[in-house]
C-alpha cells in the first residue's frame, strides 16, 4: 500500500437515541416519552487529532471565561457538563452554535452513520419469536448489528485503525465490539477476496477524555434531530462533512435500505413518508 493507505485512521463512534424496545413488563415503548423511534450510530474519521483537540480545548476555555456564561448551570464545574466536555444535549444553544461553527470550518472531518427504525426491529423480533419462542431481544444486539453495518468496507484501506467508542454505561464491551469489527472485516474480505493485516486498536472512553468523541456527538445529535424532530438545519449546516448515511430500514426500493451521500442529500423532505407510516409492518 502507498500514500494515504499506509496511515493509521482514527475513528470515533457515538450513538443517537436508544436501542430499547420494551419495558421490563414487555410493553412496547417505541416513540413514547423517553424512548426514541430511531437508533443510530455515527462514525467520525479525524485525520488530525491534535488540531481537533486543541481547537475544542481552546474554545471551551474561552467560553468558560466569558462573563456571559457565568451563571449558566451547565457551565459550572460542579455540574460536570460543559465545564468538562462539550455535549450537544447538555450545552446551551449559544455554546452549541460555537461548536457547530468550529466543526463546519474543519475540512479534515468525515462523517458516516447508520440509522435503524425501531418499528422494523420490533417486527423482526416478533417474527423471530414465532420461530424461536425462547428468543429474547437484548439492546446490545441492535447496537452490534449497526456496528457491523457501519464498518463494512472501512477496515481494509489502511495499515492500522484506532477505533474509539463512546462508553455506554458501566459494563466493558470492548471485547464484544472488537469481535463485531473482526466479523465485519472477515466477511468483507471473503466477499471481495481481499486480505487485510491492518492492526485494530479498539477501546471505549468517556467523551470528556477525547475531543473526537465530543465532535462525533455533535454530528449524531444533528442527525437525530432530523430523524426524530424533522429539524434539518443542523445536518444541512454540517453536510459538507457527511460521506454516507445508511437508512437500513427504508426498504421501499431495495432490501439494503437507502444510502444518502453528497450526490443524494438527506433532508426533511426525504423522510416525510415516515410521518404517515409510524408503525410499518405492525
Amino acid at each position: 500500500m502507498a500514500g494515504s493507505e499506509t496511515q493509521t485512521r482514527n475513528y470515533f463512534i457515538d450513538e443517537g437515541g436508544d436501542s430499547t424496545l420494551f419495558s421490563r413488563r414487555g410493553k412496547v415503548l417505541i416513540g413514547s416519552e423517553g424512548c426514541s423511534r430511531f437508533f443510530m450510530l455515527g462514525l467520525l474519521e479525524v485525520s488530525d487529532l491534535s488540531v481537533l483537540h486543541s481547537s475544542l480545548g481552546d474554545l471551551r476555555e474561552r467560553l468558560m471565561t466569558d462573563p456571559y456564561f457565568s451563571n449558566v448551570p451547565s457551565m459550572q464545574a460542579r455540574a460536570r457538563k460543559t465545564a468538562l466536555a462539550f455535549h450537544a444535549k447538555d450545552d446551551v444553544p449559544e455554546v452549541r452554535r460555537e461548536v457547530f461553527q468550529l466543526l463546519r470550518a474543519m475540512d479534515e472531518l468525515r462523517f458516516f452513520a447508520v440509522v435503524a427504525d425501531k418499528w422494523h426491529v420490533l417486527q423482526y423480533v416478533r417474527q423471530r419469536n414465532e420461530s424461536e419462542p425462547d428468543y429474547r431481544y437484548h439492546p446490545n444486539e441492535l447496537y452490534d448489528f449497526l456496528v457491523r453495518r457501519l464498518f463494512k468496507g472501512k477496515l481494509h484501506k489502511s495499515s492500522g485503525f484506532q477505533i474509539f467508542f463512546s462508553k455506554r454505561g458501566k459494563s466493558d464491551r470492548t471485547a464484544a465490539l472488537r469481535q463485531a469489527l473482526e466479523t465485519t472485516r472477515s466477511r468483507f474480505a471473503t466477499q471481495y477476496n481481499l486480505k487485510s493485516e491492518a492492526s485494530l486498536q479498539v477501546s471505549e472512553a468517556p467523551p470528556k477524555e477525547l475531543a473526537g468523541l465530543q465532535a462525533v456527538d455533535y454530528f449524531v445529535w444533528a442527525l437525530q434531530r432530523l430523524y426524530e424532530r424533522h429539524e434539518e438545519r443542523y445536518v444541512t449546516y454540517l453536510w459538507h462533512a457527511f460521506r454516507l448515511v445508511q437508512d437500513v430500514h427504508d426498504i421501499r426500493k431495495a432490501g439494503y435500505g437507502v444510502y444518502y451521500t453528497q450526490k443524494k442529500p438527506l433532508n426533511a423532505a426525504a423522510l416525510e413518508w415516515r410521518q404517515e407510516n409510524k408503525e410499518p409492518g405492525i
